[in-house]
């Protein structure tokens, strides 16, 4: 480990490497010199992609986030190990309960005596950064108190500058770093990780989301307590159910899983699409079925935002995913992504359309729109194309959709969801286009339009003046577009000649003279037919000669 600054690291180093080997990347190890003389390779069992969440909650917190973050990644791993990724459950041994009550003091500034009714000493949930325990305030309100773990913050900070210098290495190194920009990965999970580090964020998320979703009346989130939240304790409204993934046969047959799974999808659709903030993490761990058989969002701690301009784009990729065709879902990824120099555009679009039509072939109710975004993204790297972020995240938000669509609704067919609900989403987003907002800023812009006007105008005209006006095309066959004006340009004096002698024999058809024709004036009529030939000849050369030179 001869690049290594910080000894503190060297642990981490050990941990990656036997992970690293455990799943087939001796060479990485040796590579990068990480040497772990704990473990001999040879004795180290290779695993299967299911065994990677257990081998990670092994690691610790940031591992656990890591392998959180890396489910959004498809570029990073096969499909196999992100399907088991995104089932990864984050739960750890709880804190002491004195350890508790001195967090609960120190950001509240009470006792737990003091600012509760009653206060559960056992958690309900305990998770790698934070634990949940139920409480009542003064008054009888109940209420759940999510409280961070001490000293979580340093261990991770720790953890993320041994990675950052781990991926410096790769990314200087290696190929492999280079190609997948570790660097700039690893600081995307590094603001995913810190966001979920700042409890008065997420009541944020809490407060937004509920108020967006404030029409669909089968969906609750809980709505936090501000006086009581900072950045290490939550506390929010209790909500009595179980987790979606905990409903057993009989349950199912207690409530409209149907309905309910139409619901989810349909509110889910709206967040993306419509508010352009939506809950980033819907996995059956972080859904509820309360006692009154409707549902509760929780966890919103992993939140993602869509522009305006990308929502559109979306709905139209999700649509033509939706509907097999793989053509247009391939050109409106094309529209999002950038290129890079080496793109490859026809591969990408040929292999986005077979990739769709396999999936469409197969029976309608198990594609899943989720795993083809994932899929897509996928191609796109290897094809030098890098989409949006958006898209990725998107993505694994709607595999856990259709997880927990079909937990509820076994025939549940996001698919026949979606089509179903996108006139009204397209509507929706009409009538925001047309919100008073929106009209006042396009009167802005005419405004500012009108009050430029005769400036830019007065521009124009003395750059023409002064023989200053260009205009610059890009052109891909310049002879061609150079024969075309000529072309142009000689009909245009054509019909400039012809209407000069139609109007010349209109005016001499009032002269009377001794030479007429069928008693008409005879240079008037001359003058007409030759018109009216001249114009049969150029309409003949436009109809025809065209329709040849476009063969």
């Amino acid at each position: 480990m001869g690049f290594v600054k910080n000894v503190e690291h060297a642990k981490r180093y050990k941990d990656l490497a036997w992970l690293l080997v455990k799943y087939g990347k001796s060479d990485l190890v040796k590579q990068l010199d990480l040497e772990n003389p704990e473990v001999e390779p040879t004795t180290i069992p290779k695993s299967k992609a299911e065994d990677l969440p257990n081998d990670l909650e092994k690691l610790g917190t940031t591992y656990i986030k890591l392998g959180q973050f890396l489910s959004t990644r498809p570029d990073f791993l096969p499909p196999a190990y992100i399907d088991s990724l995104s089932r990864l459950q984050d739960k750890v041994a709880p804190v002491p309960e004195e350890e508790i009550e001195e967090i609960i003091t120190q950001e509240l500034g009470v006792r737990i005596s003091k600012a509760f009714e009653s206060f559960e000493k056992e958690p309900m949930a305990s998770a790698s950064i934070g634990q949940v325990h139920f409480a009542r305030l003064k008054g009888g309100r109940p209420v759940a108190v999510k409280i961070q773990r001490p000293n979580i913050r340093k261990k991770i900070f720790k953890d993320l500058d041994a990675f950052d210098e781990i991926a410096g290495f790769l990314e200087n190194n290696t190929d492999l770093g280079k190609q997948l920009m570790l660097q700039a990965t690893l600081e995307e999970f590094r603001k995913v990780i810190l966001h979920e580090l700042d409890y008065r964020q997420e009541a944020q998320n809490l407060i937004t989301i509920s108020q967006n979703l404030k029409e669909f009346k089968k969906i609750t989130v809980p709505v936090p307590v501000e006086d009581y939240t900072t950045s290490r304790v939550l506390t929010m409204d209790y909500i009595r159910g179980k987790n979606v993934n905990k409903l057993s046969p009989i349950g199912q047959l207690e409530i409209n899983g149907k309905e309910l799974a139409e619901v989810l999808f349909k509110a889910y659709l709206k967040q993306v699409l419509i508010d352009g903030f939506y809950h980033a993490d819907p996995h059956p761990g972080n859904i509820f079925i309360t006692d009154t058989y409707e549902l509760a969002l929780l966890d919103l701690g992993m939140v993602a935002r869509v522009s305006e301009k990308m929502q559109a784009k979306l709905i139209r990729m999700l649509l033509a995913i939706s509907e097999g065709n793989g053509e247009k879902a391939a050109d409106y990824a094309l529209a999002m992504g950038e290129k890079e120099q080496q793109a490859n555009q026809t591969i990408f679009a040929q292999q986005v359309s077979e990739i769709v039509a396999q999936t469409y072939d197969n029976a309608l109710k198990q594609i899943q729109v989720g795993r083809l975004v994932l899929e897509i993204t996928k191609i796109s790297r290897k094809n030098g194309i890098l989409l949006p972020n958006e898209l990725v995240m998107l993505g694994k938000t709607l595999l856990n959709l259709d997880r927990v669509g079909r937990t509820l609704d076994p025939d549940f067919d996001p698919n026949a969801s979606l089509r179903k609900n996108a006139a009204e989403l397209m509507q929706k987003r009409m009538l925001e286009s047309f919100s008073p907002g929106n009209f006042y800023e396009v009167l802005l812009d005419a405004k500012n339009f009108i009050e430029h006007f005769p400036e830019r105008t007065n521009k124009i005209m003395q750059a023409l003046a002064e023989n200053r006006f260009t205009i610059q095309a890009k052109m891909v066959d310049e002879k061609y577009f150079i024969n075309g004006l000529k072309e142009a340009a000689n009909r245009l004096t054509i019909g400039l000649v012809l209407a000069a002698l139609i109007i010349g024999a209109a005016l001499l058809m009032r002269v009377e003279t001794s030479f007429t024709i069928m008693g008409y004036p005879g240079i008037a009529i001359i003058l007409f037919l030759l018109a009216a030939l001249g114009g049969f000849i150029l309409v003949f050369r436009s109809m025809f000669k065209d329709r040849n030179d476009k063969t």
